[in-house]
């Protein structure tokens, strides 16, 4: 340790993070099987079991939340997880190093923009009197579309939006994995005649692909984890019934509720995380069978 003390002291914050803000608030997560009163405390509060956990699955609620996050997460996972490795294949044939360099700039900037501006910037496009796209609409000779009012248009919008914003970044590691291919097998493959779709299907997808295994069990792992901020800032009252998920519902539970109800909100963010844990061990389980890349 004290020949290379200087990787601890590199390591260090990163496993103090994981400590204090992951490990250290799992002690409070034992409320989800209590009834928790802030004055007694965790310790001083009546266990119930699972009771919070029956009262959820219970509820009126809980099929159409299911449903709204399930179908919402895994549209975004199939909608975002091929552009990333088109976008990263085109840009690795790219001669012209200026425009390689500014298509890369475009792309990765949306992913600096915050989730707040982002979700301006989506209301300010779609406004049904002074949006582009509905200018666009009018001036086409139809009727404007109040796109944020129609109840089925919300998953389409949130995941569309949400693969602009992050495609451009998340090439960035395909990008590194199409760089430590070996440059050999190209320059054998052109000497055998073989053309860049050709040398993109039997060189650079089977290099990649151990890459994308890994993204995809980790973006399985999240299946139920969408987030509440961009989802809660698009929400309104008209498309309520398909915008609802998981996580808005412990937010306005647990924090935004007159009477807050830490327990029950809790119990729902446990089962949540549970499912998500049992998730990711299966598809991990399904890669080791099927002989691809795995977590462990």
């Amino acid at each position: 340790m004290r020949k290379v003390w200087r990787l601890y002291v590199l390591i260090a914050l990163p496993v103090l993070y994981i400590i204090i803000f992951k490990y250290i608030p799992m002690y409070g997560a034992q409320i989800a099987f209590k009834n928790f009163i802030v004055t007694k405390g965790i310790w001083g509060s009546e266990w119930v079991g699972f009771k919070h956990f029956i009262r959820f699955f219970d509820s009126y609620e809980f099929w159409r939340l299911m449903s709204n996050t399930i179908v919402l997460s895994v549209y975004s996972l199939f909608a975002s997880f091929p552009f990333p490795i088109i976008l990263a294949l085109s840009l690795n044939y790219v001669k012209n190093q200026f425009f390689k360099k500014s298509v890369q700039m475009i792309t990765y900037a949306p992913h600096f923009i915050s989730v707040v501006v982002m979700v301006g910037i989506i209301l300010e496009l779609l406004d049904p009197r002074n949006g582009i796209v509905n200018s666009i609409i009018k001036g086409l000779g139809f009727e404007p579309v109040s796109f944020m009012g129609i109840p089925e248009y919300f998953k389409s919008i949130y995941v569309w939006s949400g693969v602009w914003q992050s495609v451009g970044f998340s090439c960035i590691i395909y990008l590194a994995a199409l760089a430590s291919i070996d440059p050999s097998l190209h320059e054998a493959a052109v000497v055998d005649g073989a053309n860049k779709v050709q040398r993109m299907w039997h060189i650079d997808i089977p290099g990649i692909m151990p890459i994308a295994i890994i993204i995809l069990i980790l973006n399985t792992g999240h299946m139920l984890d969408i987030g509440f901020e961009k989802v809660l800032l698009m929400q309104n009252p008209l498309n309520i019934r398909t915008s609802e998920v998981i996580d808005t519902y412990v937010y306005k539970v647990g924090l935004a509720s007159q009477a807050m109800n830490y327990s029950y909100s809790s119990a729902i963010g446990l089962f949540k995380s549970v499912i998500n844990l049992l998730l990711l061990v299966a598809v991990n389980k399904i890669a080791q069978k099927t002989k691809q890349e795995s977590l462990w």
